[in-house]
């Protein structure tokens, strides 16, 4: 009897080869139809270190990963006695023939008699893409676009060892539910959420990328470069995050939209910078990919850990906005929005994801532009005023005319210090009363432009399930199991969570019978800020903070707990 949803993972050592061939059964398992949630998990070594790859695919739509295996692909014993327990009744195992799967039903495979080392872990694809149910020829693409300009001798040698696989399976397998046929959706692209944000800073009008390498950020700065040359944008890998960020505000005072990317540790260095923007009211948008920390912490797993970060780094006050996207369609219509935003009102806007969106891939219909405008930097009414021309004119907007340095005859000044209308330094306190004032008004203006959460299930329900970015997918499907048994249960995510506003959520949060915040830290920072600027206060909190994504069986068993 097939199945209509799988979980399994691919376990083994870094250097293995366990991502390459993960990324080609899911990118087979998209291209066929299927559904899917990749969620990856490594440690912070170069070679070695214990890895893996879950790819939870079904026929009917999903948007989390999932407790329990259905198929274990061991590339080495560490997996099995690591993992041997996660598996579900009815489970396989596939394993060299050296290996000890112990308990467990297990499908040995002879991996050095069908092929030479190198391809031992296209063996393991063929065999477990066979179990699933996939065509010989649907894989067999995938691998050869993965191997992409490899030699036709490696490329002839891969597909050998792919066709090994299948008939040593589909004559030796043991009994195995493939999955149903899934129905056909038309094309489809296969992404991870970096690659998103990098792909909706491209389509915003992205000109300058600057950063230094930093897990889970750097996917972002590879999307990018991999198209840099095609779409006019320089790509600067600083020697570190100081001179990344003053590097891009040098980029974007000079009239190219620019953005740097990040991890938690990195923005540390960059917060001295951050408030340069701020008192020179140059945008720049600030992708910050979360770890747990302190420190470097779990520099490879997920975390929520960063937004009172975000929100508060940086001396001084200015304004800012914080977006949290929550799926693939949200890290690229966000990073779009941050990038007008910062040029609309001239400030740092940030983009918040984790180690489990940036690298969780999903199969999406590729991205619309319709609507889509790419920024255009500066006022061009503010080009041609000469001398006369005052960079910080005072407005009810708190937005003031930008000029772009050498765009047109206009001369523009600016300064680290606190400065005049065109741009001089001053100490006098009413000049500074009336710059400071007016930096902070642009954050009604930005406040205006909010985007509210988005709200699922009755108005008056039993429970609110409340979240902020990646768990977004976890959260839905756990309100869809607890309404499923009759209870009443309601959703709400947030993917901006600065500035707020009240009335958008207040009064559902007030006719919730138990709102519960869900959040990957251990402190409930939404929650914490929620409070703060609204007096509410939320009546339980879900927290995990063990550097692992949520699923909807966690969330169900706290809530029951």
């Amino acid at each position: 009897m097939a199945r209509k949803t799988v979980n399994v993972m691919i376990g083994g050592e870094a250097g293995q080869g366990l991502v390459t061939i993960g990324n080609v059964l899911a990118k087979a398992l998209v291209h066929a139809g299927y559904e899917i949630v990749v969620s990856q998990d490594y440690m912070s070594r170069v070679r070695g270190g214990h890895n893996t790859f879950v790819i939870r695919a079904a026929v009917q739509a999903i948007q989390a990963p999932e407790e329990g295996l259905d198929l274990l692909v061991a590339l080495n014993q560490e997996t099995l006695e690591l993992h041997g327990w996660e598996l579900k009744p009815g489970a396989l195992v596939v394993a060299d023939r050296g290996l000890t799967c112990g308990q467990a039903a297990c499908f040995s495979v002879p991996y050095q008699d069908l092929t030479e080392g190198r391809y031992i872990n296209t063996v393991a694809l063929g065999v477990a893409a066979c179990l699933l149910g996939l065509s010989q020829e649907t894989v067999g693409k995938a691998l050869e676009k993965q191997l992409g300009k490899k030699s036709q001798e490696v490329a002839d040698k891969n597909a050998d060892a792919l066709q090994k696989a299948y008939a040593f399976c589909q004559e030796r397998a043991p009994e195995f539910a493939a999955l149903e046929p899934a129905p056909a959706q038309g094309e489809r692209i296969m992404l991870g959420g970096n690659e998103a944000i990098g792909l909706g800073a491209l389509a915003a009008g992205l000109k300058f990328l600057s950063f230094y390498p930093m897990t889970p950020a750097t996917s972002v700065a590879l999307t990018v470069i991999a198209a840099a040359q095609k779409m006019g944008v320089v790509a600067e890998q600083a020697e570190d995050e100081i001179a990344a960020i003053n590097m891009a505000l040098g980029a974007s005072y000079a009239g190219a939209p620019a953005m740097v990317c990040t991890s938690g540790g990195g923005y540390a260095l960059m917060t001295e910078g951050l408030s340069l923007a701020g008192i020179t009211e140059t945008p720049l948008v600030l992708v910050i990919a979360q770890r747990p920390g302190p420190a470097t912490g779990l520099p490879t797993r997920t975390e929520q850990g960063d937004l009172d970060f975000a929100l508060y780094g940086g001396h001084g006050e200015f304004p800012r906005a914080i977006f949290a996207p929550g799926d693939l369609n949200q890290c690229f219509q966000l990073t779009v929005k941050a990038f007008h935003l910062a040029e609309n009102f001239q400030s740092p806007v940030f983009v918040l994801t984790d180690q489990y969106l940036a690298d969780s891939y999903r199969g999406i219909k590729p991205f619309g532009l319709d609507g889509v405008q790419p920024v255009q930097a500066g006022d061009p009414q503010a080009a041609d005023q000469g001398w006369d021309y005052e960079r910080y004119a005072l407005s009810p907007s708190g937005v003031s005319p930008r000029a772009i340095p050498g765009a047109g005859s206009s001369l523009v000044l600016s300064d680290s210090d606190e400065h005049d209308n065109k741009g001089h330094i001053t100490e006098l306190a009413m000049v500074r009363l009336a710059q400071h004032e007016k930096r902070l008004s642009k954050l009604d203006g930005l406040r205006e432009e909010v985007i509210a959460p988005q709200f699922g299930g009755p108005e008056s329900a039993e429970t609110l399930l409340v979240s902020w970015g990646s768990s977004l997918g976890a959260v839905a499907e756990a309100a869809q199991r607890l309404n499923g048994q009759g209870r009443q249960t309601a959703t709400c995510h947030f993917s901006q969570v600065w500035p707020l506003k009240p009335e958008q959520f207040l009064p559902r949060f007030e006719k919730a019978g138990r709102v519960v915040m869900v959040e990957m830290n251990a402190g409930g920072q939404l929650a914490r800020l929620i409070r703060r600027e609204t007096g509410f206060q939320v009546h339980g909190l879900i927290n995990r903070y063990d550097g692992r994504p949520f699923t909807p069986d966690y969330i169900l068993q706290k809530l029951a707990g």
